[in-house]
């Protein structure tokens, strides 16, 4: 409360004094004693109002003492268990909530972790990834704004994600490693890598390339093989000495025959050598035996061509070739389908020819497209011409039945620019997004597939598609989500098949340790997307006729069922409608792999090197005492006493409020009862 309130409170209050004076004082008719009641009555009522309009604030300071908080990650993944560590993470744990004063000075918070971050109830040591740099980065944002030194119980083996060493800056906080994991050398031959191709073509050769890693001290000889079932196909002998520990091994095998092919490299074992997990490794590819190659036809340069390829050819199964529409004449018959980037006066042949032949397309318009040309050249759709653009946002629609969207919301991506006005469809279509302005939506369509005259087409108003690949990758750190959403639209306008009620999404065959995920989407008789569908999948063993029945649960607008964690091996599966006699069938591959088991020892210098940069300190989970003592006496870590003001002003003091009524009442009971009034 400044000085100036406080002056008025004091004219207010001389004021309040000399008012009942005069009314109770000066030249009354009241005689009694009671007129010293009444003033002093009334002076408290005009006080108490006078107090009200000049509202003083008050402050009041309350004191606190925050404790800083100490966060325990375990690792929950299988190398934990994997190397024996099991024991050791519960004598930690056991250390840590058993020692009075570490719970005294921090507010312990515990979490496990495997390829996400959860709360720790229990540990299972089942999950098939381990993400320290994400887990890390998350505890950075949850305790920015407090200290909270972090305890990481890990074997620092990361199978999924960046590299965790680098990220201490991001965290923000110091992190203790404690190292789970024998730091003893064991000479061990592993295969670190190996890159091949998912899709090859038949009677082509696909390459392989296979880094092999050798940890030891003395000079050793082994073999490497690729085996095709019970055949080996490739062999090479291999030496390793301590200077010479990795040797990357290049050869091709030939694609003979259609369908999903594994193999096994594989490394012959050492004598006594303790982990052979990793002396081998599964891989699968695809053989197909048709390449679907794809014009991409424009005559003006955009940053759109290059995103459209790049998207395109993420799928190795597609070929897409940028060509001017003079070129695109002269070899149309090499091509499935066609694009047409803004098309303008000089497309005017290649409209005509696309209606000629029966040709699917996908069209693609901006501020240069000739909109006469194409309203003039096709029945399908008609744009009213104004010759103004604007900048549209786009809105997923997610009733949207064609094909399966995945991951995709479209919600934060930047604005197309694209012609401004009406787009009227002649023939039935499938509105992907719509266009919004200022967040509201316009219900024009933005993306539309539709089909007629036994073809099909998509339509898409506006340019600037290069900058939602771009958005894509900054959302997820990956063009793989966008690329796959245009490879989706790519593949529906490559097929003349005829759509069925139940559409399913998945892959030829999985790594041991990817995520087996299949989407469905059930259509009801009139093709209109049914979201209260009962859909199960019937999934059948190959190997020993197993069979196994799982729901489909409806998420995002797919009906999806994740299978991960299945055994490794070959299985068919056929997804029903449980009262309905509609059905889709078919096959995938689970490799064996198992990337937790491929490790011997901790990672220390990298757990050693994350504690460095952020200021702890390693320890070895058998030094847990030396852990707790280095935490109680680190000064960084003390209770820090904070207050916080509260401002409260009057006019939110009821108390002055009764007491202002009370008076007045008082008052008035005096008066009345004396005949005064």
């Amino acid at each position: 409360m400044n000085n100036t309130v406080l002056f008025y409170i004091v004219i207010a209050g001389v004021a309040a004094l000399l008012l009942a004076l005069f009314q109770y004082m000066y030249k009354s008719k009241v005689k009694s004693n009671l007129k010293y009641s009444l003033t002093a009555l009334r002076a408290i009522t005009i006080f108490g109002i006078l107090l009200l309009l000049i509202n003083p604030k008050f402050e009041s300071n309350t004191y606190y003492d925050e404790k800083p908080t100490l966060v325990i990650a375990v690792d929950n993944s299988e190398s934990v268990s994997y190397l024996e560590q099991t024991d050791n993470v519960n004598s930690v744990l056991d250390a840590i909530s058993n020692n009075s004063e570490l719970n005294e000075r921090f507010n312990i918070q515990r979490y496990s972790f495997g390829k996400s971050v959860n709360s720790l109830d229990s540990l299972s040591y089942d999950e098939r990834q381990s993400n320290i740099s994400e887990a890390l980065k998350q505890f950075g944002e949850v305790y920015a704004n407090q200290t909270a030194p972090i305890l990481l119980l890990s074997d620092g083996n990361q199978t999924y994600g960046s590299d965790y060493s680098y990220i201490s800056k991001t965290v923000g906080q110091p992190v203790y490693p404690v190292i789970l994991g024998d730091s003893t050398v064991y000479s061990d031959l592993r295969i670190k890598q190996l890159n091949v191709n998912r899709y090859v073509y038949l009677k082509n050769q696909f390459p392989i390339e296979i880094i092999t890693n050798y940890n030891g001290t003395e000079s050793i000889n082994t073999e490497l093989k690729i085996w095709s079932g019970n055949s080996v196909v490739f062999r090479k002998p291999l030496q390793f000495n301590e200077n010479k520990t990795s040797e990357i091994v290049s050869t091709a095998l030939t694609a003979s025959t259609v369908g999903v092919k594994t193999y096994r490299v594989e490394l012959t074992p050492l004598t006594n050598e303790k982990n052979t997990v990793n002396n081998s490794k599964n891989f699968g590819v695809e053989v197909i035996d048709q390449k679907t190659n794809i014009a991409l036809v424009y005559d003006r340069l955009h940053p759109d061509l290059g995103a459209l390829k790049k998207s395109i050819e993420s799928n190795e199964q597609r070929s897409v070739s940028i060509l001017k529409p003079k070129d695109y004449l002269n070899t149309i018959n090499d091509f499935q389908l066609v694009i047409l980037y803004q098309p303008n006066n000089s497309f005017n042949s290649v409209l005509s020819e696309i209606t000629k032949q029966k040709l699917n397309s996908f069209i693609v318009t901006g501020t240069t497209t000739n909109w006469s040309l194409l309203n003039n050249s096709q029945i399908f759709f008609k744009q009213t011409i104004t010759n103004q653009t604007e900048d549209f946002q786009p809105n997923l629609n997610r009733n949207y039945n064609t094909f399966i969207i995945d991951n995709l919301t479209f919600e934060d991506f930047p604005p197309l620019k694209s012609e401004f006005g009406n787009l009227e469809f002649l023939v039935p279509h499938d509105v992907i997004l719509t266009k919004s302005v200022n967040g509201i939506d316009t219900s024009q369509p933005m993306l539309s597939t539709f089909e007629a005259d036994n073809t099909k087409h998509a339509l898409l108003a506006g340019e600037g598609l290069w900058r939602w690949r771009s958005q894509a990758y900054l959302n997820s750190e990956s063009f793989n989500d966008f690329d796959n959403f245009i490879g989706k639209l790519i593949q529906y306008l490559g097929s003349n098949k005829k759509r069925n009620r139940i559409n399913i999404d998945y892959k030829s065959f999985y790594n041991g340790n990817d995520d087996v995920i299949i989407s469905a989407q059930y259509f009801n008789k009139n093709f209109e997307f049914d979201n209260s569908a009962a859909l199960t999948i019937v999934i059948k063993n190959k190997t020993d006729d197993s069979v196994r029945e799982v729901p489909l649960l409806l998420n995002d607008g797919n009906y999806r069922v994740d299978l991960s964690g299945i055994e490794s091996g070959a299985y068919d599966f056929t997804i029903k409608h449980n009262t309905e006699s509609v059905s889709a069938s078919g096959s995938f591959e689970v490799l064996e792999y198992n990337v937790e088991q491929q490790f011997l020892n901790a990672d220390i210098d990298k757990l050693e090197s994350l504690a460095t940069a952020s200021s702890g300190k390693a320890f070895f989970s058998t030094d847990i005492n030396g852990l707790i003592t280095d935490l109680l006496s680190d000064n960084r870590y003390a209770t820090i006493q904070k207050s916080t003001k509260n401002i409260v002003p009057l006019i939110d003091w009821k108390y002055l409020l009764a007491l202002i009524a009370l008076s007045l009442f008082i008052e008035w009971f005096i008066r009345k009862y004396n005949g005064l009034i």
